[in-house]
């Protein structure tokens, strides 16, 4: 008896933290128990949250968090670049998930102060979007369904990848924004995509995760291909613009494609869709200037 009497302080501590994760921030967060509220500070956040099977538990979320059709139904809380901490804090969650870069640090920390949980995500390659999926899982107690989803990802992204494995390179310019005109380097997971479909992305060097450009260093590096979002899922006036440089050899051979940048420019699931996108894109590319060599 008496050992069984010892053995309760730590049984007790094992009760109250038996759910912790380190996130983005490499901060081990801890929840006494599954959580039943959870708060989405990013469209990207809402989408993973669902993926890992926790869609319902959703109570709050920011503008454009517009997938899926349910999450359409959640109440706002602000935007990811301005919270409503009044509205938020009335909706009493047990677990925020926030955006390490695209929420407001300042309304995050004192968030915290006021003793929520606020779990940072970012996640920056492929990779790590399966992992997500499966730390919100492990939060919610929705293991079984999270891992099965993340399993899906990894193995979907990776037949892609073989059947792209031998194609012939192209080289690529992706536009993640156009004033000021943004690109995104090889470490990010818009990069691994373009790599994937056997794409090079000609500013992939670059240092800065998300580089400014301007058009002559465009000009110069005379892509191929340009991929292009917008202003919008079916905005293609970026696409457009590049269409008054004839000298383009991506103008030259009609090599501008666009894609909805929900499906790419989220790491999300999703990403599926877009990277099947882009690899029929670029094989379109390759068709055509196979035509110009012959």
């Amino acid at each position: 008896m008496l050992a069984g009497l010892a053995l309760l302080p730590l049984a007790a501590v094992q009760a109250r933290a038996d759910i912790c994760v380190v996130d983005a921030l490499d901060r081990e967060v801890c929840l006494e128990r599954p959580a039943s509220r959870i708060a989405t500070l990013s469209p990207g956040a809402t989408e993973l949250a669902f993926a890992a099977g926790a869609g319902e538990r959703v109570v709050a979320a920011v503008e454009y968090s517009d997938y899926p059709p349910d999450a359409l139904k959640i109440p706002r809380v602000g935007s990811h670049g301005r919270l409503d901490l009044e509205r938020l804090l009335t909706l009493d969650p047990d677990l925020v998930i926030g955006w390490v870069t695209g929420n407001p640090a300042e309304q995050l920390e004192r968030l915290e102060a006021l003793g929520m949980a606020v779990f940072y995500i970012e996640p920056r390659t492929v990779a790590e979007i399966g992992t997500t999926i499966e730390q919100l899982a492990r939060f919610a107690d929705t293991r079984e369904t999270g891992e099965a989803e993340a399993e899906r990802f990894r193995q979907e992204m990776a037949a892609l990848a073989e059947r792209h494995a031998r194609a012939e390179p192209v080289s690529v310019f992706y536009q993640v924004w156009d004033e000021p005109l943004m690109t995104i380097n090889d470490r990010h997971w818009i990069g691994q995509v373009l790599r994937l479909c056997g794409g090079t992305n000609v500013f992939g060097e670059l240092e800065r995760l998300a580089p400014r450009l301007d058009e002559e260093a465009l000009l110069a590096a005379n892509p191929e291909v340009i991929l292009a979002g917008g202003r919008g899922e079916d905005n293609r006036d970026w696409l457009e613009h590049w269409r008054g440089y004839p000298s383009l050899t991506a103008v030259a051979k009609d090599n501008l494609f666009f894609v909805p940048p929900s499906l790419i420019q989220r790491p999300t699931p999703r990403l599926l869709e877009g990277t099947g996108m882009v690899c029929k894109r670029l094989d379109q590319a390759r068709e055509r200037l196979g035509e110009r060599q012959e």
